[in-house]
């Protein structure tokens, strides 16, 4: 397989269609230019293509492997994961004090992309430790900082999210994982967690699971959750590894994909345990990893999006098969190269044209988590709170479908050879397919943005958000020059303003309904704000002239003829559709 770090596209988001200064002058960025982010992106590519992508099919042949209570990673893994930690992956967003290099997290995020195209497996190893960091970082005492952190940001030590039980799954308020205060300030927890990513493995000297449990006497449901940092290892006063803690992994699973990474059983066995933050407060400061994670999971969907494309564009440009239409690029030859085929560039588009789009909304996003992180303004930081609040759940969803999509697409243009092997593309389709799945189910995604994010304060945002959008849209509805871009998208985007107001409508007098029309509400969304921007790309790129850019207009072009007229289906289906939805009883499945 081969892998070109779309260097040249993000360089072209952040500087040109968002604004390298909005970062820049954020606190502490001051000294961060154009040129170290393209030399850290250029080295990060490097990385992803000639280091992780390597190992990447051993990995998922060999997998992880469980004997005797002991989980090793496939081969090449330990060698990758040394030199990411040497080369400084582990801390590029972490704050100097510990350790890290305190750079922006947009950088981080479209580093993610690339690891994540490259090797999805791998990832997951360091990618949870990220999270971890950032939550103790934001909810521990000082004493816990200073203890963990340091060695964390290092890479030698990694961490993991401990919430699933066999009997729950999202639904945190039925876990069973019990706490018992030791009366040295310490807890003793017992219990079972599952599908733990990266929960056991050779990489490295400690792993420190984060994991929420009940205390004895705490109220019922998610009101009586608490978070505790859990040390597979213990960790003596002067920070030396002391005694094994009373944390075993019974198991690993067999999965469809992402062989190579341990999704692990773990049993807590009076395991000590340290409390972070307030007792009954766990599941707040646990979202702080968990928001941080979904947007990384979208992010894995965007780059195994990425990678399918380019490899199967390769594919169509190399593989010849009867005759394209007229005219021929060669009529002395009995075949073309199937590029030429309408349907194969077809698919190329719609994948390439999504993927394009959605970069620009991840580093929209990614952009305002460093405002809401950063910025002195406290009116900026409520706004950005409120973007990536709104966006985090269609990134997550969209994104992650997106990466299923695109390489069953992929998979399709490669024909009976996408089914085999020896071209990687039914590997990328079953690692993939797990994005949608974990760091809470697409549906869970979508029920979150019209339950939650469309109602009270962030509603309200969410109506100023699309509104500033469609200012945009007025601004330039006269512009001849834009109109094929602006008039569709200002349609489309209308057309979401209405729909929103229904979910909205009926989250107050018909919850079910409003319900039913959650995964599609979240697509329309997805779809309809990826126009949005590419009209803004549009208009931004309108005087430049040169094949990098008149190829941008032409993706415009194809997204919003092509693509966006889903919408105009998927709001009719929401609006119209409940009422077959709700006729069709629970009994009648039975019938």
């Amino acid at each position: 397989m081969i892998y070109n770090a779309p260097i040249k596209d993000m360089l072209f988001l952040v500087n040109e269609i968002i604004g390298l200064d909005r970062v820049t002058s954020l606190p502490g960025y001051e000294e961060f230019d154009a040129d170290l982010l393209e030399a850290i992106l250029e080295e990060a590519g490097k990385f992803a293509s000639t280091e992780l992508l390597t190992i990447n099919r051993e990995g998922d042949e060999r997998a992880a492997q469980y004997e005797n209570g002991t989980v090793r990673t496939p081969p090449g893994f330990k060698e990758a994961y040394t030199q990411f930690i040497e080369n400084g992956w582990t801390g590029i967003d972490a704050h100097p004090d510990h350790g890290g290099q305190g750079l922006p997290k947009l950088l981080q995020n479209l580093i993610d992309e690339m690891i994540g195209g490259t090797n999805v497996a791998f990832k997951l190893y360091a990618e949870l430790s990220r999270g971890a960091y950032h939550l103790i970082d934001h909810a521990a005492s000082d004493e816990i900082r200073e203890k963990y952190l340091p060695k964390l940001v290092e890479g030698v030590w990694s961490g993991t999210m401990c919430l699933t039980e066999a009997h729950c799954g999202t639904d945190l308020g039925l876990l069973n994982t019990k706490a018992v205060p030791a009366g040295d300030g310490t807890y003793r927890l017992s219990g079972t967690k599952i599908f733990i990513t990266s929960g056991d493995h050779d990489l490295t000297e400690n792993i420190l699971h984060l994991v929420i449990a009940r205390i004895d006497g705490a109220p019922a449901g998610t009101r009586g959750i608490s978070l505790f940092l859990v040390p597979k290892v213990l960790v003596n006063d002067d920070g030396s590894l002391g005694e094994r803690n009373q944390v075993h992994t019974a198991s690993i699973e067999h999965k469809m994909g992402i062989r190579a990474s341990a999704t692990c059983t773990l049993n807590f066995d009076g395991a000590t345990g340290y409390l972070i933050g307030e007792e009954n407060h766990g599941l707040a400061a646990m979202f702080k990893m968990m928001n941080i994670e979904r947007i990384t999971v979208g992010l894995q969907g965007l780059g195994l999006a990425e990678i399918a494309y380019q490899n199967a564009l390769a594919y169509a440009q190399e593989r010849t098969q009867s005759k394209a239409p007229a005219p021929r690029p060669d009529a002395s030859k009995p075949a073309d190269p199937i590029i030429y085929q309408p349907e194969m560039k077809r698919q190329l588009l719609t994948i390439r044209s999504q993927v394009e789009g959605a970069r620009a909304l991840s580093v929209f996003t990614s952009l305002h988590v460093d405002i809401m992180e950063k910025s002195p303004d406290q009116t900026a930081v409520a706004d950005a709170e409120n973007t990536v609040a709104l966006l985090t759940p269609v990134i997550k969803a969209f994104f992650s479908d997106l990466g299923v999509t695109s390489t069953l697409s992929a998979q399709q243009i490669y024909g009976g050879h996408g089914y085999i092997r020896e071209h990687g593309m039914e590997q990328l389709v079953r690692d993939a397919r797990i994005a949608p799945i974990y760091e809470g189910t697409n549906e869970v995604q979508a029920l979150d943005l019209v339950a939650r994010k469309l109602s009270g304060k962030t509603g309200e945002f969410a109506g100023r958000f699309l509104a500033g959008w469609q200012a945009f849209l007025k601004e330039h509805e006269n512009d001849e020059e834009v109109a094929t871009i602006i008039s569709p998208v200002a349609t489309a985007l209308q057309r979401l303003i209405d729909t929103t107001r229904w979910v909205q409508d009926k989250a107050e007098s018909n919850d079910a309904a409003m319900r039913g029309a959650a995964t599609q509400y979240l697509r329309l969304f997805g779809l309809t704000i990826i126009a949005c921007f590419w009209s803004q790309i549009f208009v931004t790129i309108r005087d430049k002239d040169g094949a990098f850019y008149d190829i941008k207009r032409k993706l415009a072009h194809f997204y919003v003829q092509q693509i966006l007229p889903e919408t105009a289906s998927l709001a009719a289906t929401i609006v119209n559709g409940d009422g077959a939805l709700a006729d069709f009883e629970v009994a009648d499945f039975s019938a």
